[in-house]
């Protein structure tokens, strides 16, 4: 409730923390005593009423206590709060109070000294000497407002701030009664009793609104010139101490406003046209506050969900992040991407693990400089990581007693019935390399082989170890994915992969990635801790093999960017139609994966892994390596290391390595030659279909027997075929008819040999 219910009289222009409209430079003296006539009995009421205010004074219970100025800092609480590196250095800002905008606090002596003169000349041009309120001023402007000669306020610097620090003495849009502004004056007097003035005009820069949203000297400095307080010139001060009696009045105001301020500052001073230039330019449009650095908004996105409390104002707060390496990986994946300018490609993305700890060392989530969607989170968008689930196929594989490092593999044609229709896979060369050792398959990244592995394997099998592996959006079942599984059908994030590989480093333990920071970890054995999702024999024989450059020359020549410093294990991936590339390896210490492509799906032009992420993959696993090349891990129990030949020698005789009860010292197979003669045709399940433009005597459908064979018959249809349509070398070349039809190879004594089915429409 107020002490005195008779209302302020209205119509001051005082702004909404009580600051005077008209500068205390331009309060004019108490105009002298008249005798006789309404002026004098003005002026006597006025004395009255100021004598019983003096009295007052002395007699009106203390008013509530005010806090002390460590408490006002200390509670004080700026917009943005702040995500750390682990090492404390700056990595991203964020906003997390939107209704107003303020920077940290800025001590006085950090501030412009333009700027307290400017503030002082233009509110309080006596709060050095007065104690809170300027008596001279409240004389000055009761007569003014009795007499009807202006309307005019006289809060101090103090009595503002008190109004600032107390809600209930915050003008309202009617107006302060005059027991508002009686408290206001009280808790001003108590202010300077218990506060400095250097304290007092501290506070309230730190905390009166300037324009908009714009809080605080600090907010002000920034969002209009793009400066800290500490550099304002005169003309910058000036304008500020301007807004203070009209925050949101419009830039020719406010720059007339400066030009007082500024001509009351003294010389040397800006010229008025300047003022009202810097007015126009500051004031013509909304505030804008440029923060940097700003160098992981996407890993930010993600690691604020995962806080278990919101970040609050003027919060630190630590990440797993390491800013150096942020800024590498950055630079990295920019400066490639700008080499590959005109090969239809804007996107990337590079995430780096910490292998024992799980830390998420470096998470850049887009390009910045050339994507067209850079909002778009390349680490956890889900994409087709190609032949980089390869690696996860093989292990399966020799886990299971399927298959060794040596187990020789059959690269050749190769059609699959699928409920879609036929599934041939192929090279990225488009070539086959005939009968390799899952060492060079595995290496040289051969597709064909894969999927054999697959066939051999089972497509269900294969997806649950995926999903073990944290793979955790391929949701369908393995029918969905099918044979394409092998060479990566199903959809995958960059950063669930790369924590699949990280199990390959960690010796086949499954780990969870750490956003925040954890105890350094000085280098030594990897923690045991983790969930088990591959021996720790296989993860050793796959790190060997994607380590090897000899098994990958075939494809990828023995020098590549898949070359590094020290050690490491890489294997690259490229997705259906160039849409994707990827490239991720490991040493003992550290895990990196590269996405490139597009973030709206489109094809690259002539970019393939070993040209679109292995370049990035290198440079940043380079940056890791640079002090300490890595080590080779030692040889683990349960894998030997044997002497093996080949008959036929398919590959030179080499030193391989074995689970322990699989090793071969010879590694003998049967060659196409050896095998029983099959059909080589469409493919089993083929639909072909009759050219009604080319005459009917000119269609045919080539069969071949492998090998080339004399002597053998076929039937169409269970019927034996027409003699002519049989080749010299034995193969059947076939006038085809509508249909569904079923061909059979026959041997001498009549035994079906091989069979194979098409349709023709």
């Amino acid at each position: 409730m107020s002490r005195f219910p008779p209302p302020f009289p209205k119509g001051g222009r005082g702004d909404s923390y009580g600051v005077s409209r008209i500068p205390a430079a331009e309060i004019p003296p108490t105009p002298p005593l008249r005798k006789g006539g309404t002026g004098r009995l003005l002026h006597h009421y006025f004395y009255r009423l100021l004598l019983v205010t003096l009295l007052l004074a002395g007699t009106l219970p203390a008013l509530a206590a005010l806090p002390r100025f460590e408490a006002v800092r200390g509670a004080y609480t700026p917009s943005e709060a702040w995500l750390l590196d682990r090492n404390g250095l700056p990595l991203q800002t964020l906003r997390v109070n939107n209704k107003v905008r303020r920077l940290p606090w800025v001590r006085l002596s950090d501030l412009s000294p333009a700027m307290t003169r400017a503030l002082l000349v233009s509110e309080d041009k006596r709060f050095m000497e007065h104690a809170g309120v300027d008596w001279r001023a409240v004389v000055s402007a009761m007569w003014d407002n009795l007499s009807g000669a202006s309307h005019r306020g006289a809060s101090t610097l103090t009595m503002q701030l008190a109004g600032l620090l107390d809600p209930e003495l915050y003008r309202p849009a009617g107006g302060r009664s005059l027991g508002q502004k009686w408290d206001q004056m009280q808790e001003a007097r108590n202010l300077e009793k218990r506060w400095t003035k250097q304290q007092i005009l501290e506070a309230y820069l730190n905390l009166v609104n300037f324009r908009g949203e714009l809080a605080g000297i600090h907010a002000a400095a920034e969002g209009l010139f793009r400066k800290h307080p500490s550099g304002l010139n005169k003309a910058e001060a000036s304008l500020l101490a301007a807004l203070l009696r009209g925050p949101n009045a419009e830039p020719a105001i406010v720059g007339k406003r400066a030009c007082g301020v500024a001509t009351q500052m003294g010389k040397p001073q800006p010229t008025c046209a300047d003022v009202q230039r810097l007015a126009r330019t500051a004031l013509s449009g909304p505030p804008r506050i440029e923060i940097e650095p700003q160098l992981a908004p996407h890993f930010a996105r993600q690691f604020i969900t995962r806080l278990p409390q919101p970040l609050r104002g003027g919060q630190n707060q630590r990440t797993s992040l390491d800013a150096r390496l942020q800024r590498i990986a950055t630079e990295a994946l920019q400066h490639h991407l700008a080499e590959l300018k005109g090969r239809e490609v804007e996107d990337g993305a590079v995430v780096v693990l910490d292998n024992r700890s799980g830390e998420i060392l470096a998470y850049v989530g887009a390009s910045g400089l050339t994507s067209l969607s850079p909002e778009v989170d390349g680490v956890i968008a889900a994409r087709l990581p190609g032949s980089a689930l390869k690696p996860f196929l093989y292990g399966l594989a020799m886990e299971q007693g399927l298959l060794t490092a040596a187990s020789p593999l059959e690269d050749s044609p190769l059609a699959l019935d699928t409920p879609t229709g036929q599934y041939v896979p192929q090279n990225y060369e488009r070539d086959f390399k005939g009968w390799v050792s899952v060492r060079t398959a595995l290496g040289a990244s051969l597709n064909v082989p894969a999927v054999r592995t697959l066939m051999l394997m089972g497509e269900e099998r294969f997806l649950q170890r995926l999903r073990d592996l944290g793979l955790a959006t391929l949701k369908e079942d393995a029918d969905f994915y099918g044979y394409a599984l092998a060479l990566g059908g199903g959809e995958v994030t960059l950063l669930d992969l790369a924590n699949a590989y990280r199990a390959l480093a960690n010796d086949g333990l499954l780990k969870p990635v750490a956003w925040l920071p954890k105890e350094v970890t000085k280098p030594g054995p990897v923690a045991s801790k983790g969930k088990r999702v591959m021996t720790k024999p296989a993860a050793w024989i796959v790190g060997d093999i994607l380590a090897d450059k000899g098994a990958r020359a075939l494809t990828f020549g023995l020098a590549s960017p898949l070359e590094t410093r020290g050690w490491a294990a890489v294997k690259t991936g490229t997705s259906k139609d160039m849409r994707d590339n990827w490239c991720l390896g490991y040493t003992p210490r550290y895990t990196v994966g590269v996405w490139v492509g597009n973030a709206s799906g489109s094809p690259m032009h002539n970019v393939s892994g070993i040209t679109g992420a292995a370049p990035v993959w290198q440079a940043v696993m380079n940056a890791l390596q640079a002090e300490q090349p890595a080590m080779p891990p030692e040889m683990p129990e349960g894998v030997v290391r044997r002497a093996i030949r080949y008959e036929p020698p398919i590959e030179p005789e080499r030193q391989e390595v074995f689970l322990t009860g699989t090793a071969q010292d010879v590694i003998t197979l049967a060659l196409a030659e050896e095998r029983p003669p099959h059909i080589e045709g469409p493919g089993n399940g083929a639909v072909l279909a009759l050219d009604p433009d080319i005459p009917a005597e000119r269609q045919k459908v080539l069969f071949r027997t492998v090998p080339a064979s004399t002597g053998l018959a076929w039937r169409i249809d269970d019927q034996p075929s027409d003699p002519a349509w049989t080749l010299p070398d034995g193969s059947l070349s076939w006038p085809p008819s509508k249909g569904a039809h079923r061909v059979t190879l026959h041997g001498p004594e009549g035994a079906a040999l091989d069979a194979t089915f098409l349709t023709v429409k």
